[in-house]
């Protein structure tokens, strides 16, 4: 068993790019349903709510945003900006009725099961 911390980083560090790219959009709705938001405040919102371990690039973001616009998740509004307009993002109805769901079906049954919590808070059940 290879038990070397080079390569324990190394598939931590793989399974992390995977994971964190995954919760890319649960993080940007719940950046929304806290609130109306342009891309760079949703940037902040992430990097704050999960204490700097999840970050996104512009790209990344401005095309997950159109990708959500273009399905209704979103919508937005142009405001003038310093610079050019800025987009306000704001969750859709379909969108808000899409994240409850899938918070009810994916998060809340799972992550808040008491055995589930426990394991996750380092106790043994």
């Amino acid at each position: 068993m290879n038990s070397d911390t080079s390569y324990i980083e190394k598939l931590l560090t793989g399974w992390e790019d995977v994971y964190k790219h995954g919760q890319l959009t649960l993080w940007i709705m719940l950046a929304l349903k806290h609130g109306p938001k342009h891309m760079a405040e949703i940037k902040a919102f992430i990097t704050d709510a999960t204490g700097g371990t999840l970050s996104a690039d512009d790209k990344s973001m401005y095309r997950a945003l159109r990708r959500y616009y273009d399905t209704e998740l979103v919508s937005f509004t142009a405001t003038r900006g310093n610079g050019p307009d800025l987009k306000i993002y704001n969750l859709s109805p379909i969108g808000a009725q899409v994240l409850e769901q899938f918070l009810s079906r994916n998060v809340r049954p799972i992550f808040y099961q008491p055995l589930i919590k426990n394991l996750i808070e380092r106790n043994k059940e």
